[in-house]
């Protein structure tokens, strides 16, 4: 793969945006979470997909509302949850750019350790992000993201290489 020589900072700002959405969700700042979309930007995750800011905001508030009834810790607390971003492959082709990424969550929702005061974290669920990003007035934003989860039947990455087909889209996008 041959790289731009602006290639670096674009990198660099796009992996900011990825941070900036993780942290949003975690903390419940559904609006900086929504900021990361395009206006009319597509979220596409286990629930269904929703297009535009204001309903990209109102699922993702609904979605961790749903999820604090979910996962508790041993006291029957929501259990706090925490996404990590593992490897990411990111093409750019001017304003427009697509990411590839392995994510993982940790929460609190194990048993106490020996001596009672913390809680042992868990490794839960698993999955794939496939991105579609423009640049909208210097920023980068997401303006497709579609969280595949390896545990969901039906949402799973499935068997081939996820960064092959981000290549092809994005070869037909470029061109």
């Amino acid at each position: 793969m041959k790289y731009a020589a602006d290639y670096a900072r674009d990198r660099a700002e796009i992996e900011d945006l990825l941070a900036r959405y993780l942290m949003a969700m975690d903390y419940n700042d559904f609006d900086t979470y929504a900021d990361t979309f395009t206006e009319d930007g597509t979220l596409e995750f286990a629930r269904g997909a929703v297009t535009g800011r204001e309903n990209i905001r109102a699922a993702a508030k609904g979605f961790k509302e749903a999820v604090a009834g979910i996962y508790c810790d041993v006291d029957g607390n929501p259990a706090i949850l925490r996404h990590v971003l593992c490897q990411s492959v990111i093409r750019v082709e001017g304003d427009r750019a697509w990411h590839t990424g392995f994510w993982f969550e940790c929460a609190n929702d194990g048993p106490r350790t020996p001596d009672g005061k913390r809680f042992t974290p868990t490794l839960g669920t698993f999955g794939i992000y496939e991105d579609e990003l423009v640049r909208v007035e210097g920023e980068w934003k997401f303006s497709y993201r579609n969280i595949r989860n390896e545990f969901l039947a039906g949402r799973e990455s499935g068997p081939d290489n996820p960064v092959l087909a981000m290549d092809a889209k994005a070869g037909k996008t470029a061109a």
